[in-house]
C-alpha cells in the first residue's frame, strides 16, 4: 500500500476521485457586499420602521407644530401692516418651514444621538453596511416624515384657517424645491449639529432652544420686515428664514413683496442659500462626525 492510499483523507480512502493532474482548485466563493444604494435601501425600510414604530418620536416630531399651527392661528388676528394680507396667513406659511426644520434638523439631531449613546451608531460603523448608507436611511427617513407633516400642516390650515392654495403652477414648483432643498439643508445641519450633543439625555435640551430661537428671528411668529435688523441680520444666515420666504412667495399675494426686506421674494438667493447649507452641512457631518458615543467601548 502506498503512502497516499494509507492516508485516511485520500482519495482512495474516501471514494473521492482524485483531481486530475495540473488542474487548479477554483477559490472558495464570497457572496458580493451590498452596495450603497441597495445597503441605504435596507436601512431606509429599517428607519422607517423604527420611527413609526416609536409613538414618543412621532406624536413629539409631528404633532409638535400642528400644536402651534392650531393654538397661535386661533389668536392671529388682524391685517399685516401696510398690506392687505391677513397675520393668520403669513403664520400660515412661516409654521409650514418650522415644520421641515422640525423634522429634519431637531427629530435628525436627537435621533442621531440617541443612538450613538446607545452603541447602534458604533455597531453599525462595524458592519460591512457602506457608512454612507447610514445616512441614506436617515435622509429617506427625514424625507418621509417631512412631506407627512407638511401635508398635515396645510391640510389643517386649509379647512381650519383657510389658507388659499398655490394659484400658478410657477408657485406650485416653487412649493416643491423650496420643501426639498429646505428638507436637505436642514437634515445636513442637523446631522453636523449632532456632533454638539454629548449624550442623548442632554439631546432635547441642546436642540430645542436653537429650534425655537430660530423661529422667533426667522419670520414664523411675526411679519419679517417688522423684526429688528439685528434679528433680521442673524436669520439671514440660517436656512429657516430663507424656507420661510419661499413659503410666503408660494401662499401670499405678490404684493406682500414690498414689506419685504428686500422688497422682493429674491427666490433665487432662496435657492443659493439653500444649497450652500446643504453642502456646507455635508462638509462639515464628514469632519465631524462621530461613530461612538463618550459611553460606548
Amino acid at each position: 500500500m502506498t503512502l497516499a492510499e494509507a492516508s485516511p483523507n485520500s482519495p482512495a480512502r474516501t471514494g473521492q476521485a482524485a483531481p486530475a493532474d495540473g488542474a487548479a482548485r477554483e477559490p472558495r466563493r464570497t457572496a458580493p457586499m451590498p452596495g450603497v444604494w441597495r445597503a441605504g435601501a435596507a436601512r431606509s425600510r429599517v428607519e422607517l420602521r423604527a420611527f413609526f414604530r416609536n409613538k414618543q418620536s412621532l406624536v413629539f416630531t409631528l404633532m409638535f407644530p400642528v400644536i402651534l399651527l392650531v393654538v397661535f392661528g386661533s389668536i392671529f388676528s388682524g391685517k399685516v401692516a401696510g398690506t392687505d394680507t391677513d397675520l393668520k396667513q403669513v403664520f400660515m406659511a412661516g409654521i409650514i418651514a418650522a415644520g421641515v426644520m422640525s423634522t429634519s434638523f431637531s427629530g435628525l439631531a436627537i435621533n442621531v444621538a440617541i443612538e450613538r449613546d446607545t452603541g447602534t451608531v458604533r455597531r453599525l460603523a462595524m458592519t460591512p453596511m457602506p457608512k454612507s448608507a447610514y445616512f441614506v436611511g436617515k435622509l429617506v427617513r427625514v424625507v418621509v416624515t417631512t412631506v407627512l407633516e407638511t401635508a398635515l400642516l396645510l391640510g389643517i390650515a386649509l379647512t381650519l384657517f383657510g389658507l388659499p392654495l398655490p394659484s400658478t403652477a410657477e408657485r406650485w414648483a416653487t412649493l416643491g424645491w423650496d420643501l426639498a432643498l429646505g428638507t436637505v439643508a436642514c437634515a445636513m445641519a442637523g446631522a453636523a449639529y449632532s456632533a454638539a450633543i454629548p449624550n442623548s439625555r442632554s439631546a432635547a435640551a441642546v436642540v430645542t432652544p436653537v429650534f425655537m430661537v430660530l423661529q422667533f428671528i426667522s419670520g414664523v411668529f411675526f411679519p419679517f420686515g417688522q423684526l429688528p435688523h439685528w434679528m433680521q441680520t442673524t436669520a439671514a444666515f440660517f436656512p429657516v428664514k430663507w424656507m420661510a420666504q419661499g413659503f410666503r412667495s408660494v401662499f401670499l399675494p405678490d404684493s406682500f413683496q414690498a414689506v419685504e426686506p428686500a422688497g422682493n421674494w429674491e427666490l433665487g438667493h432662496i435657492a443659493l442659500v439653500l444649497a450652500l447649507w446643504t453642502l456646507g452641512g455635508l462638509v462639515l457631518t464628514a469632519m465631524t462626525f462621530r461613530w461612538r458615543g463618550p459611553r460606548v467601548r
